[in-house]
């Protein structure tokens, strides 16, 4: 007899570029103060360009609009994996335009402040990053990969979901 299905955690990530720095969020995990993309786990009824921007604007208080799809990625929670859970994470990584900043806006559970890095400051605090795929997200975004909206198709059935 199987076991339980196989089901990966689907998550959505901006990636978001100015003037040579990322924004990144730090945040309290129970492995201590990790760097990340801003990042969360798809909602129901949410396209995932959808839950990028709602991720976004609930971690880190700016609006953002996503205009392209950068990649699709996997990675199995090392950490995790070491305590014995077996989680693998799906992520849509976007790139897209910041928009409007809401001063006052609390930020998520667990976010303690928001930061910009350069690239190289990125590549050198690797063992502060909460995802593996944090570092492959912003180097293919500096190598230009970027795919169009539509490859992401959404049936009308997912608006319905409970």
């Amino acid at each position: 007899m199987a076991g339980p299905r196989w089901k990966p955690n689907v998550t959505v990530a901006a990636v978001i570029e100015r003037d040579g720095r990322f924004l990144l969020v730090e945040e309290q995990t129970s492995d201590g103060l990790r760097l990340n993309t801003p990042a969360g786990h798809l909602d129901p009824g949410e396209s995932p360009a959808e839950g990028c921007a709602r991720e976004t604007l609930e971690e880190t208080a700016h609006h953002f609009t996503p205009t392209a799809l950068i990649g699709i990625y996997m990675a199995r929670s090392r950490p995790l994996a070491e305590r014995g859970e077996d989680t693998t994470y799906m992520r849509f990584a976007f790139s897209g335009t910041l928009g409007a900043f809401e001063a006052g806006r609390p930020l998520d559970e667990g976010i303690v402040r928001t930061v910009w890095m350069t690239a190289d400051e990125i590549r050198t605090s690797v063992a502060r990053h909460r995802s593996p795929l944090l570092l492959q997200c912003v180097e293919d975004h500096l190598a230009g990969k970027r795919h169009p909206l539509d490859l992401v198709y959404v049936d009308e059935s997912v608006r319905s979901a409970p």
